[in-house]
């Protein structure tokens, strides 16, 4: 049996990604208050509707089993 490592991240937004993202978008960095929303904002989306989201994966799994 496998061990699972409990810990690991299976989806990971950086600061980085943000800055990215946001360079190529709106041309620029963003400061720490606009980091702040720009959290507040990711996990919003995220959790919005992650029941859904669990759903699909799974349904896409027993589909491919």
């Amino acid at each position: 049996m496998e061990l699972i490592d409990k810990d690991e991240i299976l989806f990971y937004i950086s600061k980085e990604t943000i800055q990215y993202e946001a360079l190529e978008k709106i041309g620029r960095y963003l400061t720490e208050d606009e980091l702040e929303i720009a959290k507040e904002g990711l996990e919003w989306g995220l959790m919005t509707d992650i029941d859904s989201v669990y759903n699909t994966i799974f349904f896409e799994m027993i589909q491919k089993a």
